[in-house]
């Protein structure tokens, strides 16, 4: 039985048992009480501080000393230098916040019946339904892209039976306003923090539209008395045009959007949304055939999946992944961040903010894959905003041309090394998602996408290509000072020299350089430059006991977190494909040794990761039985977020990534279907799957073996398509269908 939606038989009595919705600016969290309702909202550019650049004066000047105390092993003594000289001033950055709340108070008994909540993937609407003295209230809560408001519709089985009261709360500075009849709001200013002044206005209202019945409006709220039914449209927006401008209009902007949108039918506002939502979330769909257990509550469904047999829980959570993406990120938004769009804290977890050592490229692992380019392209412009930035943090930290981004950025787009030198002073986040742009233009090889990536790549090598040096005694170049993101090595220090994640991510971000600009026919002399450099990079070593060195040095089995969240020196396997288990045994037998090693269990996301290594090398039943940890309770909130603990929408993100990398794998010019197929999914369709190379597939399988396949060209080439023993090539031309 396929499901598309989520659902329980009792309200959310905690943030995480709350259902999502979204249209990539508003977020909110739907409660689904039932003689009361609480709707927390989000707007994505609402964070504290303002425009800064966090510039260290002394960086420049220390960070060769540094350098030369990585390179003589005197690690502790460059850790504390990098501390006190090289860090970002400030060395820490803002965080995400909550607008307020929406508090709905129905004015009937307590005692109800017959209740249900749910959130239908496939129409992005949170509904609760319940009944009281005979009557059945019903409330709709979406998020339209298309007219950018979220909207809660409240209906009655009754006429005149509905009455409630509407206030409005926010943990902001500000104050309640009294605009009209109708509208009640809060205008205020965000918060300074971290010695970074707040600069941001900012204002949040509900429009409360009553059918029948009558309205009163007291001095922070709106009662509505005997109405046959209520639409309550609320909105939110900031100041903030773009990093370094936070001159806009937010009053006239969501009072202007307010008016325009009550004048328009609640019938046209579902339809469009439904319109707009059903584009994105029709375009792939996954069907694993198993029981049928839609009669069971989703949290119940949760804690037995472990142990029964529940396949298209698993399809489930790609479903739910894809609606998070497109509820969490859209053209003209800002990307998710590390919950999404969705917080309720002031001082919320790692500030909500975006992670680049692994989190926030986690977040676009499925975009691609799941056939939601759209959803990608706030991702584009984050970097070209960091392009900017970190162009000034190259020059004053490191005296390099180009750009830097270390491992957090956030929405001033703050590029410096952040944390302390343990976490912050690992300068390849730029480079990194450089070679994810890149990728992402494997998926969707066309000219404009290449024309405006194209300069970041170049910006990233150049500043890599001025960065690298020499490794004493070699002809080797490696990054320094550098880490191995958050792991420490044996002596001290995470600092180090040339670890095997920055290698693997700069024969990605040079091959993509190199590729990229032949593919334009541009830049022979600087295209020369950057392959013989990527010559003199240090491979990928065995250690001596078998696995895949994380370091220079054989460091491993002494380093002191054996298990370790990052599997950073893993990179090669996925999201790269430098590993492969045909192409390259030798290391993939090494990088399944160290990720034994590293154990399954892990934070949310780390588990996320796991899961996609296990099916890049092929292991079914082991990347099952990871997938069984990322989907119980420990790893798996009520309403299907991501437990870290506490939440974080990546492993979301990733955990689907990694169920659709067990069914399907793609490289330029092959794909492998079923690659780690496990012994309970035997049958079952992707539709719609993206994959490189342009081409859209369709696939069935029937007891673990391929029925039916379709692929789509929008490009003219020819594929190989591998299946277990089965190899067969075949080609295709531009608009074609090949069906086999």
């Amino acid at each position: 039985m396929t499901t598309h939606e989520l659902w329980y038989d009792r309200p959310a009595s905690a943030w995480t048992e709350a259902l999502p919705v979204g249209n990539g600016r508003l977020g909110a969290m739907v409660f689904g009480g039932s003689w009361s309702e609480r709707l927390q909202i989000n707007e994505s550019t609402f964070w504290n501080g303002g425009p800064y650049q966090p510039i260290n004066a002394q960086a420049g000047a220390n960070i060769g000393e540094v350098r030369k105390l990585i390179m003589e092993g005197r690690y502790a003594e460059a850790e504390r230098l990098a501390y006190e000289k090289v860090m970002a001033s400030p060395d820490l950055q803002t965080s995400y916040q909550p607008v307020g709340d929406v508090h709905l108070t129905f004015h009937h008994d307590l005692t109800t019946e017959n209740y249900r909540r749910s959130l239908d993937l496939d129409g992005g609407i949170a509904t609760t339904l319940y009944d009281c003295r005979g009557v059945r209230f019903r409330r709709d809560v979406f998020a339209t892209a298309i007219h950018n408001v979220l909207v809660c519709r409240i209906t009655v089985s009754k006429p005149g039976a509905l009455s409630l009261t509407c206030l409005m709360s926010s943990p902001q500075n500000g104050a309640a306003e009294e605009r009209s009849d109708d509208t009640i709001g809060y205008l205020g200013r965000n918060r300074s923090q971290n010695g970074i002044p707040g600069l941001l206005r900012f204002a949040f209202r509900s429009r409360i539209l009553p059918e029948g019945g009558m309205r009163d409006r007291g001095p922070e709220a709106v009662r509505v008395r005997e109405a046959d039914a209520v639409t309550l449209l609320i909105d939110a927006g900031t100041s903030f045009r773009r990093y370094d401008d936070v001159s806009g209009s937010p009053d006239e902007a969501t009072a202007d959007r307010l008016d325009e949108v009550a004048a328009i039918p609640y019938e046209t506002l579902l339809h469009d949304h439904l319109a707009d939502h059903r584009r994105l979330y029709q375009s792939m769909s996954i069907i694993i055939d198993g029981p049928d257990t839609s009669d069971i509550p989703t949290d119940g469904r949760i804690a037995a999946f472990a142990n029964g047999d529940d396949p298209d829980l698993a399809a489930l959570y790609v479903r739910f992944g894809r609606y998070l993406a497109m509820a969490s990120s859209r053209p003209g938004t800002q990307p998710a961040n590390l919950q999404g769009i969705w917080n309720e804290e002031i001082l919320p977890p790692w500030n909500s903010k975006y992670t680049v050592n692994i989190n926030l490229q986690m977040n676009y692992w499925l975009a691609d894959p799941a056939n939601l380019p759209e959803t990608f392209i706030p991702l584009i412009e984050l970097v070209e905003d960091v392009s900017e930035t970190g162009r000034e943090m190259a020059r004053a930290h490191y005296g390099a041309r180009g750009w830097v981004l270390h491992h957090n950025t956030d929405i001033w787009r703050a590029t410096g090394p952040i944390d302390g030198p343990p976490w912050g002073l690992w300068p390849m986040g730029g480079a990194w998602l450089c070679a994810q742009l890149f990728d992402h233009w494997r998926f969707h090889p066309n000219r404009p996408l290449l024309d405006r990536i194209f300069p970041l790549i170049k910006g990233a090598v150049d500043f890599m290509l001025d960065t690298l040096v020499q490794l004493p005694g070699t002809d080797l170049l490696v990054t320094c000072p550098s880490l191995s993101p958050e792991n420490s090595h044996p002596f001290g220090s995470t600092l180090c020299a040339g670890p095997a994640m920055d290698n693997q991510i700069l024969r990605d971000l040079f091959a993509a350089a190199i590729e990229a600009s032949e593919r334009l026919g541009i830049e022979a002399a600087w295209r020369d430059n950057v392959r013989a450099a990527r010559t003199r990079l240090p491979i990928d070593r065995i250690g001596q006991a078998g696995q895949l060195q994380e370091w220079l040095e054989d460091w491993d089995l002494d380093a002191p977190e054996p298990q370790h969240r990052h599997v950073s020196h893993l990179y090669g396997v996925y999201p790269s494909q430098q590993i492969d288990t045909l192409e390259t045994p030798d290391l993939a037998r090494a990088a399944e040794i160290s990720l034994d090693r590293r154990g399954d269990d892990a934070t949310g996301w780390g588990i996320g990761w796991r899961l996609n290594l296990w099916a890049r090398l092929g292991r079914g039943a082991r990347a099952h039985d990871v997938l069984a940890l990322l989907l119980s309770p420990e790893r798996t909130y009520p309403n299907l977020f991501d437990a870290h603990p506490p939440f974080q929408i990546d492993g979301n993100f990733g955990g689907a990534a990694g169920i659709l990398e067990m069914l399907v794998q793609s490289r330029v010019g092959e794909i492998r279907l079923l690659p780690a197929l496990p012994k309970t999914w035997q049958s079952g369709c992707l539709s719609g799957i993206r994959v490189r190379g342009g081409l859209l597939l369709d696939f069935s399988w029937q007891d673990g073996k391929v029925s039916s396949l379709k692929l789509k060209a929008e490009h003219e080439g020819h594929i190989i398509l591998r299946h277990a023993d089965v190899v067969i090539t075949t080609s295709y031309s531009v608009g074609e269908t090949v069906v086999m």
